[in-house]
């Protein structure tokens, strides 16, 4: 791995899930890599706790996780002094799971989403 020295250190975040992966449970798997300056830092996969009923629901569930990664590496960064005024972007490749995390007002197509998924 290569971290050259003196790029900005520009904090994002790419996300993906499969929806119904797993073919005993037919639970989602969330996956999400994380760049500091343009270069990895941190990496997850793991398989998510609830079975979704669609792929942007898989979606959203997985960008609500990598967000609170991001924020913790937000306050780890704040810690040695590197501050992050502007928005950290979270890149998903599923335009359904952006509309809902733009959109505030709850729909009845989202109302099966449990509350702790609303994070986002």
């Amino acid at each position: 791995m290569w971290y050259p020295k003196g790029n900005q250190l520009d904090l994002y975040a790419f996300t993906d899930a499969d929806w119904a992966g797993c073919v005993d449970d037919r639970k989602s798997t969330s996956g999400a890599t994380f760049f500091l300056g343009g270069c990895l830092v941190s990496w997850s996969s793991k398989k998510q706790s609830a079975v979704s009923l669609s792929t942007a629901e898989a979606e959203y569930i997985a960008t609500g996780s990598c967000c609170t990664q991001i924020l913790w590496m937000k306050h780890m960064l704040s810690d040695i002094h590197i501050h992050y005024d502007d928005p950290i972007p979270i890149f998903c490749d599923n335009t359904s799971a952006i509309s809902i995390s733009k959109d505030l007002v709850m729909h009845s197509k989202t109302k099966h989403i449990p509350i702790r998924f609303h994070f986002l």
